[in-house]
């Protein structure tokens, strides 16, 4: 099988070629390569790729219409994972048209790609941002996500929906993923795993909001794309107990899901960021703030119906995680 990866040389793109290779896949990945963070990071991660027999790649942004259309002509994919986009909330603060550019326009690119060419599945990262507002924890895929706090949820939202109007119309199988935190080696740079390390191992402070009363549900990077690829391995099916009276947000009557992809465990700011410390061998200055526009105070993952679905729940520990990635860091930057 031939399975196309979108945004193949960032952080979750990465670890899922690496993987789907490893088991025999044909895969073609596609990047645009762009400098929201250093990209350096992303040729490193390409290097690695390029060398595993069966991979292929394309520089290619999804949001230029020719090109994916020449691409889906060129190639007949199985299934799609679509992981391109243009991740990170606070940015979307500053330039909204980078959000409107990859996440809609390159996501109706995909989803129209998918359906023109027949692909078995099309799996697509959304995020747990969706959430938005919502305090009810853990959060389930039950719960309503009307009330995003970020442009960049709103987009992801958007996603969702705009696979369903597939999924319904033209049977197109689509699952939304919602990934909660995602941590590990060769993670991004703007994400508070790398942005933390550089500035504990250089001897700066680092910036804590609202004042560290925040929780987040870290999930360690191989087990998400182990759930992610169980449930590319599962196309998605309509629900045959689908009550349109008294709908189900996690359901349909057409052949689409949104499932959460979290470790199911709420661990605190600062507690994450002891033992970051702690792994790294060293401690510096918290300088504490108030909560940034667009930011959440918690985030908690209900993940009963990927475990259900797909024989899988996330469970790495933070701390192995953890341990893991400052292996990583201080190997690469050489520290």
């Amino acid at each position: 099988m031939t399975t196309l990866v979108t945004g193949c040389a960032g952080f979750i793109g990465f670890f899922a070629c690496k993987a789907l290779l490893a088991r025999g896949d044909e895969v073609v990945g596609i990047d645009n390569l762009n400098d929201y963070y250093d990209v350096r990071l992303k040729h490193d991660r390409l290097k690695q790729l390029e060398v595993l027999p069966g991979f292929r790649f394309e520089k290619i942004d999804v949001a230029d219409t020719e090109a994916i259309t020449r691409l889906f002509a060129e190639h007949r994919f199985g299934n799609v994972l679509h992981l391109a986009a243009q991740a990170g909330v606070r940015y979307s603060l500053v330039n909204p048209a980078a959000y409107t550019h990859s996440n809609l326009i390159g996501f109706a690119n995909v989803v129209e790609a998918c359906r023109r060419h027949e692909v078995g599945h099309l799996v697509y990262a959304s995020t747990s941002s969706v959430y938005g507002g919502n305090r009810k924890l853990p959060f389930s895929e039950t719960d309503p996500v009307d009330h995003p706090v970020s442009f960049y949820a709103a987009t992801k939202k958007a996603n969702e929906l705009m696979a369903h109007s597939y999924s319904h119309l033209f049977g197109l199988p689509t699952t939304g993923l919602r990934f909660f935190t995602v941590y590990g080696p060769w993670g991004r740079p703007d994400m508070s795993p790398m942005l933390f390390a550089t500035a504990i191992m250089e001897g700066r402070p680092i910036q804590v909001f609202n004042h560290g009363d925040m929780t987040r549900d870290f999930t360690y990077v191989e087990d998400i794309v182990e759930g992610t690829i169980r449930v590319l391995d599962q196309p998605a099916t309509p629900d045959l107990s689908f009550d349109a009276v008294h709908p189900d947000a996690a359901t349909s009557s057409a052949p689409w899901r949104v499932y959460n992809i979290g470790n199911h465990q709420s661990v605190n700011l600062l507690t994450y960021i002891e033992t970051l410390e702690r792994e790294l061998g060293r401690s510096t200055e918290k300088i504490f703030k108030p909560m940034q526009d667009g930011d959440v105070k918690d985030t908690y993952a209900d993940t009963a119906r990927l475990e259900a679905a797909v024989g899988f729940a996330p469970s790495t520990p933070l701390t192995e995680g953890l341990a893991r990635f400052a292996t990583w860091f201080k190997s690469y930057y050489g520290l």
